[in-house]
């Protein structure tokens, strides 16, 4: 049985998390062995989150009034926190990933911004790009142009030597 220290301390670490997340996952980890949630934990943690089984009713003690509270109604059930410190996007794709692979558990909700997401809405958070990947893709069309114009400028001088080269060959011929 669980003293009440325990518990505070319990409903005080999810809080702390809960101030530094950006988003907060509701899952089910129904089947999944001590093992496979540690794996899952260093996964997550490689990733700058987080993986806590909790109950529910010290899960909803410690999101009232946060803007996690929105999840109050999907805890239910034995479930488990994925938290994402840092992005917003990696702990979607690795809780995903790994519910895939070991085909066991489910999400269940999650909250982004203050907004609730279904299972569904939080599955097609999975398949956004990541913040690095994004970065990539918008220096890519910046770097674009300034690409196609040093390949423009390098072409027409490229022509121009070709050119005189040509010309000095049937001058000394």
């Amino acid at each position: 049985m669980a003293t009440k220290a325990f518990k505070t301390n319990k409903i005080e670490s999810i809080k702390e998390k809960l101030k530094q997340a950006q988003v907060a996952i509701v899952t089910e980890y129904r089947g999944f062995s001590v093992e496979e949630i540690t794996n899952l934990r260093r996964r997550l943690q490689k990733e700058d989150g987080d993986y806590t089984v909790t109950k529910n009713t010290l899960a909803k003690i410690a999101i009232k009034d946060t803007q996690y509270e929105v999840l109050a109604d999907a805890l239910k059930g034995p479930i488990a926190l994925a938290f994402g410190f840092k992005d917003q996007v990696s702990p979607a794709k690795i809780m995903a990933s790994f519910i895939k692979e070991s085909k066991k558990g489910a999400i269940i909700a999650a909250a982004l911004d203050g907004k609730l997401l279904s299972a569904d809405e939080a599955k097609a958070l999975a398949t956004l790009p990541s913040k690095e990947e994004i970065y990539a893709k918008m220096l890519g069309c910046i770097n674009s142009p300034a690409s196609g114009i040093a390949n423009v400028t390098n072409g027409v001088l490229t022509s121009l030597v070709r050119a005189v080269d040509a010309v000095k060959d049937t001058k000394t011929a």
